[in-house]
Order: structure tokens, then sequence, then C-alpha cells
């Protein structure tokens, strides 16, 4: 039997993840901050935990680790719903905590766990670390830091026998998304974005964007002349 521990698993992609590998025959543990939102689920093991808390979080993966961990996933993140010109820098403080330092406590463990006999280290991204998207710029840093540690840490783990994939979804329907304001093209839903992102780790991707659609624009505008790209977010609305 194969083990998979994923951060931020009680909601969202984090669940849908959880609940197809214990369909796939996983034993899955996640953790989340707040025991709450999670309902008992056979094959589930749940931990409170903080990705902001090193211990607390060594500790619950250390624990269901005692078993077998394969795959690993750094799922846990927030975001900023309403879009402002003036940031919260308060909030932005947390999402680059959570979004970024929750991951490097995350892989920190990972790599202790897997330098003797190798394993997976999953970051789940977004597409807006490829651009700056107007009212969200600690969410868009965030998720760009994240892609570009994932690069450097997969060409570095790699002679030591552990794997690392950076997911990059868009729009995803989860409870997070549904709250949003603005229009969300190529939306898909949780169970989609668990069978593509299981997939790509299947696979061992080191990178994997999705959907197609939304790969091509963001693509577009990855790429896009830094000043054409200025002006063309300041020409489209996108605060409350």
């Amino acid at each position: 039997m194969k083990n998979v521990f994923i951060t931020g698993g009680s909601s969202g992609i984090g669940l849908a993840l959880a609940k197809d590998y214990v369909k796939e025959g996983y034993r899955v543990g996640i953790c989340g901050r707040d025991p709450n939102k999670f309902k008992n689920i056979n094959g589930i093991t749940f931990y409170e935990a903080n990705v902001t808390d090193r211990e607390n979080l060594r500790q619950s993966i250390i624990d269901f680790a005692e078993k077998g961990l394969d795959i690993l996933i750094a799922n846990a993140g927030i975001s900023a719903i309403e879009k402002t010109r003036i940031p919260d820098f308060e909030k932005a403080r947390k999402i680059i905590d959570v979004n970024l330092i929750g991951l490097l406590n995350t892989f920190e463990i990972g790599v202790e766990l897997f330098k003797k006999n190798g394993g997976h280290l999953v970051a789940i991204s977004s597409v807006s670390g490829f651009v700056g998207l107007p009212g969200t710029a600690a969410y868009c840093s965030s998720k760009a830091a994240v892609l570009k540690l994932c690069e450097s840490f997969a060409i570095d783990f790699r002679p030591i026998g552990i794997h690392v994939t950076a997911i990059a979804p868009g729009f995803v329907d989860t409870p997070l998304t549904k709250l949003n304001k603005h229009p969300m093209p190529f939306i898909i839903s949780s169970s989609k974005t668990s069978k593509l992102i299981r997939n790509a780790i299947s696979k061992k991707k080191e990178l994997y964007v999705f959907p197609f659609g939304m790969y091509l624009m963001i693509t577009i505008l990855a790429y896009m002349p830094r000043m054409l790209y200025r002006m063309l977010m300041r020409s489209i609305s996108f605060y409350k």
C-alpha cells in the first residue's frame, strides 16, 4: 500500500485529492487548521496542524510517516478574495507566510524523510505565479516563488532520488473561488482537477499547467511585452 500526506486537505483541491487517493487504495493523511471542517472519511487520517507552525506540522507528518510515506503534497494555501488597489499588508504577510513559508516547512520535513529512500514532493502553485495580476500582489508573488523553488529543487533533489512536481492550475470550482466576484475563464471542477493532478504526479512531471485554455492564455500574458501587459491590465476593472 502506498502512502500520501496532503496539507490543507480538509476542503477544495486537497480534499478531492484525498478522497480519490483513498479510492485508489492509498493510505491517506491530511492536515488542516480547523478540525470542524473535516468530516470523518474512511481511509483518511486527519491531523490538526498549521503549516506555518514548523514543529506542529513536523509532528503530524512524522507520526503519519511511521507506517510509510511515498508522496507529500504541499497544498495548503490562502488568497485575498477582495481585489483592492491598496493592499491590506497584514493579510499580505499572512498569504506569503502560508503559501511560501508553509511550503518550505512542508518540503523541509519531506526531504528529511525522503533523503534516504526517495519520495515525491508536490507543490500546488497557480497560473497566477506566471504574471503579476492586479489586486493580488501577495498571492501572485507567493505562487511565483513556489514555482521557482520547485524548479530549483527538481534539479537539486533528483540525484538523491526525490522527485519534485509543481502543479499550476487555473480557476478551480472550490468554496474559495465561489467568493470571487470577477469572471473565471476555463474554470473546472474539483473532481476533474484531482484527476489531472494525480495523473501528473504519477507521470512525475516537474511542471504541469492546466487547463489547456488557461495555459495558452497565461503563456501569452507571461511573454507579452511588459509595457503592453501593464497597459492591458490597467484597462480592465478588477477592483471592488
